[in-house]
């Protein structure tokens, strides 16, 4: 399984971004496909999950509320709507998957948001 993760670019506080993580070989319906987040100079931060089969959703605190994440099974995509975002959002974005939310085993490479005040 691959994982690449496209989309990211410079926007304005307060913009919309969507990002998009293309999963290439088989997935399975009980998988957790994720965002993580590495901003400069912080720790790898999880951002939010969605169950492949289910669809059921996990977001953190610091986005819930002005992100949302879904998937497309007969694209195998998943995506991340990012509504009002903020400098703090400022970060390199990993799209990730597992058998468990945010202990992923596989990473894409990461695509960069920069979020300008």
């Amino acid at each position: 399984v691959q994982l690449q993760a496209y989309g990211g670019g410079l926007v304005q506080t307060g913009d919309s971004l969507i990002l998009s993580c293309a999963v290439s070989g088989r997935i399975f319906s009980s998988w957790s496909l994720g965002w993580v987040r590495q901003g400069p100079g912080k720790d790898r931060e999880f951002v939010a999950n969605v169950r492949w089969g289910a669809g059921t959703t996990y977001y953190s605190a610091s986005v819930k509320g002005r992100f949302t994440i879904s998937r497309d099974s007969g694209k195998k995509t998943v995506y991340l709507r990012m509504d009002r975002l903020k400098p703090e959002d400022t970060a390199v974005y990993y799209c990730a998957a597992g058998t468990q939310i945010n202990e992923y085993t596989l990473w894409g490479q990461g695509t960069l948001v920069t979020v300008s005040s």
